[in-house]
């Protein structure tokens, strides 16, 4: 009897044993498994409130219901892949737990998803507030932003600031409660067992490298797979933001050391550059009544040419430039080369056209091997000065200012205390009069560029706002309806100064802007911007006209050199657009690609999605392909030469 009790309680325990392996290896898997489903459920609720954010951007470009659903299914595959390398560190801790099982290794666990959970919260947050202006995911390029936050904060107005960090909070707090209430487990024992230990060592790693790279196929998995929509915004929601944001850091990083816009032998690309820009006759058609003219240049912040309404805008948001125009000359097919201030600056001073990654302001070793239009017009006998009512210190711009040799350089702080300014500093109005001031007393001939303001958020502009149409971007026509009137204000004036006769204005935008039209981001029509040549120094039979010329901003410095008959061979991205016999092409950078124009044909071209915008035109030939490449990867090889 004694023997049999023995074997029973034996058989006893050792059921108990099995099952109490059976549930703790299954609590383990389970753990694991949680924590996948946890977060491809966090990450589609915050898709679900980038969404519902920009609820109205939705229904303006009228997209449907079930096509919005969309972004669910797409987004699943980048979703799990991100999910993969997350757990990876999960899953290292659960193995330690195998044999060793303290409560801090729980704790550590937690720790780290709520550190996750808090930085995922921030990008969503951060991605919110860019996406209205940028049109971009967050990237490694703004992230280099944060170097300055002051400048993110008094870019945004503040009630939006306010409630982004509110959505940051609510996200984060949301996310860390759910994750604790119903997908976090514990794991406080574990019973040995050689061969389901070994199964989970060897086979879960196996799993999460196929999650990682989206499956057995050749070439791992990117943001490409989630593209699905001619929606921007759709394709934005859908792409996973700490995939794109650890693409963005890690591999842009690393391609520092090489190009990573290599399509084709460094040899053929000349080749090809060297056709682009091949010109049969080195001649300019010379529209001024002087050589030596004053010279104003007007960089416009944010202009886009649907503000325009000579250059397909709605009539009525800038008259006063439509005054202008008709004693100018107008640009009518003139593209920004990127879409940030300090590549506009580059491309408007320095002739440099902008590229994806980076900008090459904001390393000033490379800033001092750039030729510059403001010390060739220094030589030539001009004073220079430069007025901006914010802050140079954003993008690095104010270093590269410095570098081109302004004899006076004004920004915010160094206007007097008196004139009144709003979030992001002194309004259009006061500094287009400081200035008008200031050139009365200038030594002459001078060349003197202001860069305006008002035309960025928050759109506190102290005026009236007419204009109660534009749906989504109303704020913006109504500020850039502000601008325009400040520049008929200092019109007016001038035309009663000795020095307006003998005076060329240039008016240029520094990069677009989305507009009520609500352009795809990477189509030529979201690129276009304004360029105008005015004043009584343009010769009676070029007032009022057009110039057809495709062009780019970067070929501003060329052109206005040839009028003045001063050399200008270390442009060579530029091109004189007064040269009837000079090439016609744009070029515009994108987050991760190239844009490129000719007369009657265009593409995009994003390299991590390997995707085509337009690519499908019949004329685009494979020699157009070509040559957009070539552009990008000899820009791009020049900067990193620099």
């Amino acid at each position: 009897m004694i023997l049999i009790r023995q074997k029973y309680e034996f058989a006893g325990e050792a059921v108990s044993l099995t099952f109490a392996f059976y549930f703790t290896m299954r609590k383990t898997i389970f753990s694991l498994i949680r924590q996948f489903l946890f977060w491809i459920f966090f990450f589609n609720l915050t898709r679900m409130v980038f969404l519902i954010y920009y609820l109205k951007i939705i229904m303006v470009e009228q997209i449907g219901f079930i096509e919005a659903l969309g972004i669910f299914p797409h987004s699943l595959k980048l979703d799990v892949a991100t999910t993969c390398y997350i757990l990876v560190v999960p899953f290292i801790i659960l193995v330690i737990q195998l044999v060793y099982c303290p409560k801090w290794l729980n704790l550590l666990n937690t720790i780290y998803s709520g550190i996750l959970i808090f930085v995922y919260s921030l990008t969503v947050a951060g991605e919110m507030g860019i996406y209205a202006e940028w049109k971009t995911k967050l990237t490694y390029k703004v992230i280099k932003y944060l170097n300055h936050p002051s400048e993110i904060f008094n870019s945004a107005e503040t009630g939006t600031f306010i409630f982004l960090v509110f959505i940051f909070l609510a996200l984060f707090f949301s996310g860390v409660y759910l994750y604790l209430r119903f997908f976090h487990s514990d794991i406080y024992k574990w019973r040995f067992h050689p061969f389901q230990s070994f199964a989970f060592v060897i086979i879960t790693p196996g799993l999460l490298f196929i999650g990682l790279r989206g499956g057995m196929q050749q070439i791992p998995i990117n943001q490409s797979e989630s593209y699905f929509s001619d929606h921007n915004i759709l394709n934005i929601a859908a792409v996973n933001n700490g995939f794109n944001l650890y693409i963005s850091i890690f591999e842009n990083l690393q391609n520092f050391g090489h190009n990573p816009y290599i399509f084709m032998n460094p040899v053929k690309a000349a080749q090809i550059m060297k056709k682009i820009y091949q010109t049969t006759v080195d001649t300019t058609i010379h529209v001024l009544k002087t050589d030596r003219p004053n010279i104003v240049l007007f960089i416009l912040e944010s202009w886009s040419a649907d503000l325009i309404e000579d250059l397909g805008g709605k009539p009525g948001i800038t008259p006063e430039f439509k005054k202008l125009q008709e004693n100018g000359i107008l640009f009518d097919q003139i593209y920004a080369s990127g879409s940030r201030s300090e590549q506009g600056m580059a491309s408007i001073f320095s002739g440099f056209p902008a590229h994806p990654i980076s900008s090459i302001t904001v390393q000033p070793d490379k800033i001092v091997k750039l030729p510059s239009v403001v010390k060739d017009l220094s030589k030539a006998g001009y004073t220079t000065a430069f007025y901006f009512g914010g802050q140079l210190i954003y993008g690095n711009i104010k270093s590269y200012i410095f570098f081109n040799g302004f004899d006076k350089v004004m920004e915010g702080a160094d206007f007097p205390e008196s004139l009144p300014q709003g979030k992001l500093g002194i309004h259009d109005q006061f500094t287009l009069s400081y200035l008008l001031d200031d050139l009365t007393n200038m030594k002459q001939p001078f060349f003197a560029s202001l860069f305006t303001l008002s035309t960025h958020s928050p759109w506190d502009q102290p005026f009236e706002k007419p204009l109660k149409w534009g749906d989504n971007e109303r704020e913006y026509i109504n500020a850039a309806y502000y601008t325009d009137h400040c520049l008929g204000k200092f019109f007016e004036t001038a035309r009663q100064k000795p020095w307006f006769n003998n005076t060329l204005f240039i008016i240029v935008a520094d990069h677009s802007h989305n507009s009520y039209r609500n352009w795809h981001p990477e189509s030529k029509e979201y690129h276009k911007i304004p360029m105008l040549f005015y004043g009584n120094v343009i010769k009676e039979e070029f007032r009022g006209t057009r110039w057809k010329k495709l062009g780019d901003q970067y070929d501003l410095p060329v052109t206005l050199l040839a009028q003045l008959n001063i050399p200008s061979p270390k442009f060579q991205y530029s091109k004189n657009l007064f040269n009837p016999y000079s090439p016609d092409f744009a070029y515009y950078s994108t987050e991760d690609g190239v844009g490129w124009i000719r007369p009657d044909t265009y593409f995009t071209y994003e390299k991590t999605s390997n995707f085509y915008y337009w690519w499908n035109d019949p004329k685009l030939t494979d020699s157009v392909k070509q040559e957009g490449f070539a552009y990008l990867q000899t820009v791009f090889s020049d900067y990193m030469n620099k």
